[in-house]
C-alpha cells in the first residue's frame, strides 16, 4: 500500500511524498516549470519532508525524485534577486547547506534518482546523496562561476565526491558532465537507459531493505563519522559501532543462519 503527501506551498505541491509498505519514502520535486529550482519554499518542503523520514523507526530508504526536464537546476536565482543584501544570501546558503547535512546525517540512505540536468546546487543536491542512479541522458555541472559566482557551497559536496583536480576543473569552467563521466568520477553509482531508471532504482533500494535495518543506519552514521577522523579515532569509533552491531538479534541471526548454512529468518 502507498501513501501520499503534499507538501504546499500556495496551493502549489513542492515535494510529494509516497511511502510504500517496505519503509521506502520517496520525496519527488514538483516544481518542473521552473526546472525543479531550490527555492526558499522548496527548501523548507524538502528539509521537513527529509526529518519526518529520518525521525521515523519504519523509514529504510529515501528517495530523491523530480518531475520534468531537470532534476534540479539550482538556486532560484528570480527569487534571490528579490532581496539583494548579504544578511539574505548568508540566511539563505546556511539554510541550504542544513539541508545538504540533514541529508547525510539522516540515519537511512538517501538515494538520488536523477532525470534530466542537476547544476549549481542541484549537482550539491545529488553529491550530498549516499548514492545515486541517473538516466543515461543526465548532464551534471556546477555552473555558477559561468555567471561570476564560485559554486562554493556546491564545491564542499562535490570535492568529497570526486578527484579533487576533477572537482576543481567542473568548478572553474563550469562545463557539462554527462551521466558516464559522472559514474566514471564516483558522483554516481549507476547510468541506466532513460525509460529504465526507476527500475534501476528500485533494484538498489531492494537489495538495501533485504539487510537488516540495524545494521544499515548503524553503518551510515558510522561511514561518515569516520571520514573526518585521523585513520586511528576512524578504527576506534568502528570496533565500537561493530561491537554494538554484533549484539543486535538481526546480527546475531544472520551469522547463525551462516553457520547452519541456511537464510536467515529476519521476518
Amino acid at each position: 500500500m502507498t501513501s501520499e503527501m503534499s507538501i504546499r506551498s500556495s496551493d502549489a505541491p513542492l515535494v510529494e511524498r509516497a511511502e510504500d509498505a517496505r519503509g521506502v519514502v520517496t520525496l519527488t520535486l514538483n516544481r518542473p516549470d521552473a526546472f525543479n529550482a531550490l527555492s526558499e519554499a522548496m527548501l523548507d518542503a524538502l528539509q521537513r519532508c527529509i526529518d519526518e523520514a529520518g525521525a521515523n523507526d519504519a523509514t529504510r530508504v529515501i528517495v530523491i525524485a523530480a518531475k520534468g526536464r531537470a532534476f534540479c537546476a539550482g538556486h532560484d536565482l528570480k527569487e534571490m534577486r528579490t532581496e539583494p543584501s548579504e544578511a539574505y544570501y548568508q540566511s539563505l546558503f546556511d539554510r541550504c547547506s542544513r539541508l545538504m547535512m540533514a541529508i547525510q546525517t539522516v540515519p537511512v540512505p538517501v538515494v538520488a534518482q536523477v532525470e534530466g540536468i542537476a547544476t549549481a546546487a542541484g549537482c550539491q543536491l545529488v553529491a550530498m546523496c549516499d548514492l545515486a542512479v541517473a538516466a543515461n541522458s543526465a548532464r551534471f555541472a556546477v555552473s555558477g562561476v559561468r555567471l561570476g559566482l564560485f559554486c562554493s557551497t556546491p564545491s564542499v559536496a562535490l570535492s568529497r565526491n570526486v578527484p579533487r583536480k576533477i572537482a576543481f576543473e567542473m568548478l572553474v569552467t563550469g562545463d557539462w558532465v554527462d551521466a558516464e563521466e559522472a559514474r566514471t568520477h564516483g558522483l554516481i553509482n549507476r547510468v541506466a537507459a532513460d525509460e529504465d531508471v526507476a527500475t534501476e532504482v528500485e533494484a538498489l533500494v531492494a537489495s538495501i531493505c533485504a539487510k537488516p535495518a540495524v545494521a544499515i543506519r548503524a553503518g551510515k552514521t558510522l561511514f561518515y563519522k569516520q571520514l573526518e577522523k585521523p585513520i586511528e579515532e576512524a578504527y576506534a569509533g568502528a570496533a565500537h559501532c561493530m561491537a554494538c552491531n554484533m549484539m543486535a538479534e538481526d546480527t546475531l541471526e544472520g551469522v547463525q543462519a551462516f553457520i547452519e548454512k541456511r537464510k536467515p529468518d529476519w521476518a
